[in-house]
């Protein structure tokens, strides 16, 4: 998807009497000029997903990583130390630049939505826009009547995404925050809700405009009456992968029912929510049922028709690296970014010319790695494909060279600026990429992807209904679900044997662990199943190599830092300057003031 950004207003500003978002728009031409060219519409549609951002950049210009217990970042100094000693004040927050940008998102889907009431009329400026008909009444689709057919349907997709950036944003804001203020589109005017209230706006803007959005963006349009003469089913567009369709509305739906189901934020442990978080991971499954029954493909004879499942045993790395996420059919929602290599100059390790160790994994994520084969000496081997496919380890072969952290290797942990784990972060990462001369690479933000939907219907079937039922016929029980995770990472994972509510609900936990990690999960997987309290006040564990006298290696697991989390921290302070702002419309979260 072409990105185009306009310049949004700096302040975001809360009055409870005032309206909270202008809805003016900043930029260099006049009004008037604006509304003589019909491709600022197009620029318009686009600048609600400029806010949007990726997980590669998150904080200390790398991945969230290091604030949870799956990594620790390798600077001294470092802005994931506000969360790791429990410093998070309504005066200190690296990430309330993001509640900024939330806010700056909505304001551009309204600001879009009001523009494009006569959009049409916009798009028809300065061509031609008649329909010609053959002498026996047949359409005849010259060029110019087809693009503009073409680009009023677009602009109905268009709309529709609009209110879909906005309950993405708000779902943002809610796992942050909770409760927060809803902005009405038409006055502007900002009402704090409450954390139920904001889930069931989400939830409406979802459902109102669900059918105006494109079906997939890999599959070409169904030939009717009405769209004739667009000519869709030849109407590539591939390209526009990046936006909002009716599965990845479907996946902000379901994730956000997920977190309003969980026990931070349902602590009375209402069923009826999980049984709602459950119905709609059922929606997204069965949508790509439908999407992958059309076929993926476009002109005649190009369709294809994978099968809907995950594949097992599939390349579980290599979908992270590059531009593979965009032609996998796991995919559900990415954000690209243009090529470069910032990901692998914070992260190689600093061994490698242009490396900065970065992001370090823990050897607390490490145990979580399953064997799968009986236990050696070298205790890397045999354990679920997925560890070597996500953390670099001594022993194992990276960038062309075998990894030897041992005092004097080639990737001596006692070098300033060696991992402080003796870990290093491979996914995501390119290999290969030299960074001295330039080198550089695609990478893709998976925000949405199948995986995570089969785990968040496995937890939420196994909170409604146990791992076993599957009462409403929905073909799928949550012990299913998570068969299908673990057996595309390697069918040699052992079954999930867990019988009961609360063993199965640990098996889950486990298994997003690893599937999902440094896919910004982790920590606030943690804040809604109310474990941070005793998972981030735990130490964090590296591991020490040494030669040992035979030429192989020992290791031992030293604690390399701590962490302090307080009950407060559950959800984020607004700032100061928002409270001040708001003239009384915001209420600060418990314990901040």
């Amino acid at each position: 998807m072409k990105r185009i950004y306009i310049i949004l207003a700096a302040a975001l500003t809360l009055s409870a009497c005032s309206k909270f978002l202008d809805t003016r728009i900043d930029v260099f031409d006049t009004m008037d000029r604006l509304q003589t060219r019909s491709s600022t519409l197009t620029s318009f549609a686009y600048a609600y997903y400029t806010p949007m951002g990726n997980g590669f950049n998150v904080i200390d210009g790398n991945l969230f990583a290091s604030a949870s217990d799956e990594a620790e970042q390798a600077a001294p100094t470092s802005e994931a130390q506000t969360f790791n000693r429990g410093l998070l004040s309504a005066d200190l927050n690296p990430l309330s630049y993001k509640y900024t940008n939330c806010y700056e998102g909505i304001r551009a889907a309204h600001f879009f939505l009001d523009y494009a009431k006569d959009g049409e009329k916009f798009l028809a400026l300065n061509r031609d826009t008649s329909t010609v008909y053959n002498p026996d009444g047949s359409i005849y689709s010259t060029e110019q009547p087809k693009a503009y057919m073409r680009d009023c349907i677009n602009l109905g997709w268009q709309r529709a995404e609009a209110y879909i950036a906005e309950a993405y944003y708000y779902g943002e804001l809610l796992k942050m925050y909770g409760g927060v203020p809803i902005i009405d589109a038409e006055t502007g005017v900002a009402r704090q809700a409450t954390y139920d209230e904001v889930v069931t706006h989400i939830v409406k803007l979802i459902d109102d405009h669900l059918d105006e959005l494109n079906l997939d963006w890999r599959v070409a349009l169904d030939e009717t009456a009405e769209n004739a003469i667009a000519d869709v089913t030849n109407w590539n567009f591939r390209d526009e992968t990046g936006r909002w369709d009716r599965t990845a509305a479907l996946a902000v739906k379901a994730r956000v029912l997920l977190y309003a189901a969980s026990p931070r934020n349902n602590p009375m442990d209402d069923t009826e929510k999980w049984e709602k978080a459950a119905a709609a991971a059922n929606d997204v499954i069965q949508m790509r049922k439908a999407v992958f029954a059309k076929g993926f493909g476009f002109g005649e004879g190009a369709r294809t028709t994978p099968d809907w499942h995950m594949p097992v045993n599939r390349d579980y790395g290599n979908y992270f690296i590059k531009n593979n996420a965009t032609s996998d059919v796991e995919s559900i929602f990415l954000v690209r970014q243009a090529a470069g290599s910032a990901p692998e100059r914070a992260n190689y390790p600093v061994a490698t010319r242009g490396g900065g160790s970065g992001v370090c994994p823990t050897q607390n994520l490490v145990d979580a790695y399953e064997y799968i084969g009986p236990q050696v000496p070298d205790p890397y081997a045999n354990r679920d494909p997925r560890l070597a496919a996500t953390i670099v380890t001594n022993g194992s072969t990276w960038n062309g060279n075998v990894i030897d952290e041992s005092k004097g290797g080639n990737y001596d942990s006692h070098v300033a600026g060696a991992s402080p784990t003796g870990y290093y972060l491979k996914k995501f990462l390119a290999p290969n990429l030299n960074l001295v001369e330039g080198g550089s690479t695609d990478h893709i933000w998976p925000l949405y992807r199948y995986a995570e939907v089969l785990l968040n219907y496995a937890e939420a079937m196994n909170e409604a209904y146990g791992p076993d039922a599957d009462p409403n016929g929905y073909g799928m029980t949550a012990r299913q679900a998570l068969t299908e995770v673990r057996q595309s990472a390697s069918t040699s994972l052992p079954a999930v044997t867990a019988a009961s509510k609360t063993d199965f609900r640990n098996a889950v936990k486990q298994e997003r662990r690893v599937e999902l990690a440094f896919e910004d999960h982790r920590y606030w997987d943690l804040l809604r199943w109310k474990d941070a309290m005793s998972v981030l006040n735990k130490a964090i564990k590296g591991t020490s190599v040494k030669k040992n006298n035979l030429g192989g290696f020992q290791y031992t697991y030293p604690t390399v830092a701590y962490r302090t989390f307080y009950e407060r921290n559950y959800y984020f302070p607004f700032t100061r300057k928002e409270i001040a702002n708001g003239g009384g419309s915001i209420t600060q979260n418990p314990e901040y003031n």
